[in-house]
């Protein structure tokens, strides 16, 4: 199995501009070639780097895949945690609403490049890191959800979650752009599931 951590830190502005122009070339790659036309060399030419100074940060393409879900999650997390503070004091459908708008954000901001790096993240085993970022995501949405008398907040957090991430991946399957429309249709099925007894 391939080593999925960074191989050293870039300490210095050179060095992380350097990872950040790898990173980026990768997640290019991911999106307009796929998988398949990912590999190191493809990723240092795009990035405009040597193999060699790839290989001073990353030890393989999985390590750069890593960082990029890595990235993504923290994202994901901040954008969570502004939502979470958004809702506070907001009847339950309005609270709904603002967190799922919350955890679409990360789509608005690159639908393709989300949905690649979600597809990307399936197919790497877990870090530490990632599974931290996950795990806490899951735990704000149950904190805020326990706050409406939700019997199970955890379990009806993983089922939100996974009711999002399935209906954003077939809206951008789709080609779907309208993500007022999508955060409308998940928030009407959210306060439907928690309205019916999600357990």
């Amino acid at each position: 199995m391939a080593e999925i951590s960074p191989r050293k830190q870039p300490r210095q502005a050179r060095a992380r501009a350097t990872c950040e122009a790898v990173k980026q070339a990768a997640a290019r790659i991911l999106v307009t070639g796929g998988p398949p036309a990912l590999n190191t060399n493809a990723i240092a030419e795009t990035a405009g780097v040597s193999v060699g100074t790839l290989y001073q940060y990353y030890p393989s393409k999985q390590a750069i895949l890593a960082e990029l879900v890595r990235d993504m999650r923290a994202g994901m997390l901040a954008d969570i945690e502004r939502g979470r503070a958004q809702a506070k004091g907001h009847d339950l459908r309005t609270a709904v609403r603002l967190m799922v708008g919350a955890s679409l954000h990360h789509h608005r901001r690159d639908a393709l490049g989300a949905e690649a790096m979600e597809r990307a993240e399936a197919e790497l085993p877990m870090d530490a890191e990632t599974d931290a970022l996950k795990r806490r995501i899951i735990a704000l949405v149950a904190e805020l959800l326990a706050g409406y008398g939700i019997a199970d907040p955890e379990l009806a957090a993983r089922d939100l979650s996974a009711m999002t991430r399935g209906m954003a991946q077939a809206a951008v399957a789709a080609g779907e752009t309208d993500f007022d429309a999508l955060t409308e249709r998940i928030a009407r099925g959210a306060i439907g599931y928690l309205e019916t007894g999600c357990n």
